[in-house]
């Protein structure tokens, strides 16, 4: 398995089999650093021993994220917005953060629909670049 996360207090979560299948996409508002830290190991038990945990973003969350997978046996990538955001977007589709989050949302919602799966009901951009992380890594780092 495969988990893409977009970091931060409201995280955006994409989980996907190890073939690239999606499996589910959301996001959760915690509201505070405290809660999140607190729910991670229990987020990250279906990755345990052989899952895959990819990150976007920095600072103390990332730490709490990949110290919680290392103890469960995950592998840990990490990675920035520009990472993914080269590969899948023209440049005028992220001059600015706004853009590419509004970007983000349109391209997912096109993408989770070919997957065969409903797309949620209301996806977030956090949501949305949580899938569009991990459906780079799956399409564009593996290979």
């Amino acid at each position: 398995m495969v988990l893409a996360v977009d970091l931060g207090v409201k995280t955006g979560l994409a989980l996907f089999s190890k073939n690239g299948q999606l499996r589910w996409v959301r996001s959760g508002n915690f509201g505070s650093a405290t809660r999140l830290k607190k729910a991670i190991p229990a987020i990250l038990a279906p990755l345990a021993n052989d899952g895959i945990l990819v990150l976007e973003g920095g600072g103390d969350l990332k730490n709490s994220w990949s110290n919680a997978a290392k103890l469960q046996g995950i592998t840990v990538v990490a990675l920035q917005a520009s990472d993914w955001r080269n590969d899948l977007f023209y440049s005028r589709d992220q001059r600015t953060g706004k853009q590419a989050k509004i970007h983000a949302l349109k391209m997912a919602h096109n993408l989770i629909r070919e997957s065969g799966i409903a797309a949620p009901k209301s996806l977030t951009d956090d949501a949305a670049e949580a899938f569009l992380i991990g459906y780079w890594f799956l399409n564009y780092y593996l290979m």
